[in-house]
């Protein structure tokens, strides 16, 4: 009896553990691919070059904000690709999470993936569509959504983190500032037939600090707020190294990602 309770135990192990290796085999083969289509969709803009007279017109903080984040000549950022850790709330606990993430500028998308215990996720917004999915074990889908929603919601995602490549947010004929006050103005964004807009705040060194703006949870627009902070100098640009996301509901403000940048690299089109 002993034999076959062990004899038991080490077949549904062995299960587990193939059902783990052919599920992150599928998730990994999937994210190349994604990764691969989202840098092939955008072009090399480096050979651009910021400087002070593009911001004489914008807003006070705004200017504030690209006179501390960038220096004159700063190329413009292409590609970026980064590695984080942090914490993500599932229900009611904070779980440790690894993840990487993916970005273009030219043609605005990116592509995220994440890991906690059990569970994988994959976000992208790739060619004007978004799409986030969850999976057990890497294998069993829990989360698939897309549509106008969702392509809404990945977009704000890749503009409250082009903080992260603070040439993206640089005026353009897809991106326009307007002015609020002086420690605030709003953005107005355009990829290809969708529109978004927000609202940036700076503080008095010239750092965005958060990022508010009305996003879609499921069906219903709802408030959001992404906090940035602990800015660092990479490649001449002064970035932050932390991100935090959070639904500001009437049930009260749910935050629900707090990542902390590991490694940071810019135009290396190509996976880690």
């Amino acid at each position: 009896m002993f034999w076959k309770i062990c004899v038991i135990i080490g077949v549904v192990i062995f299960v587990l553990i193939t059902t783990l290796i052919i599920g992150d085999r599928m998730m990994k083969s999937e994210l190349d691919k994604d990764i691969e289509n989202l840098f092939a969709d955008s072009k090399n803009i480096s050979d651009k070059v910021y400087t002070s007279n593009q911001i004489k017109d914008l807003p006070i903080p705004v200017q504030r904000y690209f006179k501390y984040s960038l220096k004159e000549n700063q190329p413009y950022v292409s590609y970026v690709r980064l590695q984080h850790g942090g914490y993500f709330k599932a229900g009611e606990k904070w779980v440790s999470i690894k993840g990487e993430e993916y970005f273009t500028v030219k043609k605005p998308g990116f592509v995220w993936s994440g890991k906690v215990t059990f569970f994988s996720a994959k976000d992208v917004y790739i060619d004007g569509m978004g799409n986030l999915k969850v999976k057990l074990l890497s294998l069993i889908k829990i989360v698939d959504a897309k549509g106008k929603e969702t392509d809404q919601g990945e977009l704000l995602r890749w503009l409250g983190e082009a903080t992260l490549f603070p040439t993206a947010l640089l005026p353009s004929e897809n991106l326009q500032w307007e002015p609020i006050d002086n420690n605030s103005a709003k953005v107005i964004f355009t990829d290809e037939n969708l529109t978004i807009e927000g609202v940036f705040y700076f503080n008095e060194e010239g750092q965005i600090t958060q990022f508010k703006t009305k996003r879609y949870k499921d069906n219903t627009l709802e408030n959001f707020t992404g906090y940035c902070g602990d800015y660092r100098t990479v490649d001449g640009m002064k970035v932050p190294f932390y991100l935090e996301a959070t639904w500001n509901l009437e049930s009260g403000d749910l935050s629900y990602a707090k990542f902390k940048i590991d490694r940071i690299e810019y135009n290396i089109p190509s996976i880690f």
